[in-house]
């Protein structure tokens, strides 16, 4: 039977397109999902830009690894990423290659992935290999979906506030309110900079009630008036973002739900923030200060 040299792949995931599209992306991420079931990634490197290599040393259960080579070749954020994948033998020479293609479409908070996998080369050995091809995509996948979508790496809040939407949004987005109730209790800001829209940022720091400072660097992927605003949020600018915070507005009457949830790289990093950060506390008195801010406004 001849083996197939082209695959298609879709899966349907309960997040927003910029979390699935970052666990492509992100090293870190990666490393969490790539490979069926029992594999692990002690290596992944992978530089997403155009012309970026790729490197990702799979460890099998056995301990056998299994090294992977590529390069980038285009990439739209976060809708599309196109890749050439290379299984490497002893010698790191190609023992098959694969062009890879990834698109990600986005409705109603939710996100369908499809993953063209084309064989564009092979050598005689690479048939045992490609056998596997298939089912290894589908356990692959499945490992995706359940990090992609993992409570375990998320902090969300939520409250309703006593103001229409136009208020509370204002609330989030003009530079001169802002630094009024950003933060937890007894912190203050200092603005550097600060563009909200999309593609621009927001340097700042917070100034804790003992003295220290804490840089911060915030990215907007998404602003929609009145609706939501996505950003990247990390210590230092050039640095990679500890999160992605996606904050959504949605009228209630004359009041205001906003809910917040930050997706972190890796369950690591979201319970080293929530215990020495105390996040979930933080996050709480902050939208408690924005309620009495709010409230002073009439």
């Amino acid at each position: 039977m001849p083996i197939r040299r082209e695959y298609t792949f879709t899966r349907s995931f309960a997040a927003p397109r910029r979390i699935v599209f970052g666990a492509w992306t992100d090293p870190r991420q990666l490393a969490e999902w790539w490979g069926p079931d029992g594999f692990t990634a002690p290596r992944c490197e992978f530089d997403a830009r155009p012309g970026g290599a790729i490197h990702i040393d799979m460890r099998a259960p056995d301990g056998t690894v299994h090294p992977m080579g590529g390069r980038v070749r285009s990439l739209r954020e976060p809708e599309k990423l196109v890749f050439v994948s290379a299984a490497l033998d002893a010698d790191g020479k190609p023992i098959f290659e694969v062009l890879n293609t990834v698109t990600l479409t986005e409705r109603g908070g939710r996100t369908t992935l499809t993953v063209k996998a084309r064989v564009l080369r092979k050598t005689p050995d690479a048939d045992r290999y490609l056998k596997g091809m298939e089912e290894g995509w589908k356990l692959t996948l499945d490992r995706m979906q359940a990090f992609s979508t993992n409570p375990a790496r998320q902090i969300t809040l939520s409250r309703v506030f006593d103001a229409p939407v136009a208020r509370v949004w204002e609330a989030f987005t003009d530079p001169k309110q802002t630094p009024l109730w950003w933060g937890p209790d007894g912190f203050t800001i200092t603005s550097r900079s600060r563009k909200v829209k999309a593609g621009g940022s927001w340097d700042f720091i917070m100034h804790g009630p003992d003295g220290t400072d804490y840089p911060n660097f915030i990215t907007y992927k998404e602003v929609v008036r009145h609706k939501r605003l996505v950003y990247e949020h990390g210590d230092e600018k050039g640095k990679a973002p500890e999160f992605v915070s996606t904050a959504t507005f949605e009228k209630q009457g004359k009041k205001t739900r906003v809910t917040m949830t930050a997706v972190f790289s890796t369950t690591a990093i979201r319970e080293f923030v929530a215990k020495e950060h105390h996040a979930v506390e933080g996050g709480q008195q902050t939208l408690g200060r924005l309620a009495e801010h709010l409230a002073k406004q009439g």
